[in-house]
């Protein structure tokens, strides 16, 4: 369990220090956009009230937000601890609630998630942004996928 918290820390801490860098340090907020290399890797400031692709958008959820996210933080503990999981798969559990925590800090401070990473593609523009917490979880989540053991229980 030691690497799942360690994984954990990383990730919550590589999110809250990209998003202040980019988007403090670089003063994302104030210009909005920066170009660094278009049209595959933006920064685009993104204030997300609500989670993907505009579900629950209204800014008076975000302590309900904050809830559900550490009640499935919870719940990915609770699964974990009776899973036979291998080492990658612990890692990979740390990724989704480092991912978690690092959104849910900055619903308790901003009221909503800070979001900066634009990709678009072959002539496809991606109207949406995300963030490295973001990543994180989605990493994590396909990793926990693949590296799910079936059902067998930790004796």
């Amino acid at each position: 369990m030691r690497i799942l918290w360690i994984s954990a820390l990383i990730a919550g801490l590589i999110d809250q220090i990209s998003k202040y860098v980019v988007i403090h340090q670089m003063e994302l907020w104030r210009v909005l956009a920066i170009d660094v290399w278009p049209p595959f890797v933006n920064f685009r400031y993104g204030e997300n009230c609500g989670i993907n692709f505009g579900l629950f958008k209204d800014c008076n959820s975000a302590w309900v937000l904050i809830a559900l996210a550490l009640l499935i933080c919870g719940w990915i503990l609770w699964w974990v601890r009776g899973t036979d999981i291998p080492r990658l798969g612990l890692i990979c559990a740390g990724f989704v609630i480092g991912g978690a925590l690092g959104n849910v800090v900055d619903r308790a401070i901003y009221g909503y998630v800070l979001d900066f990473l634009n990709m678009s593609c072959c002539g496809i523009h991606n109207p949406f942004s995300f963030n490295i917490a973001d990543v994180f979880i989605f990493v994590g989540a396909i990793g926990l996928v693949f590296l799910t053991p079936d059902g067998k229980k930790a004796a």
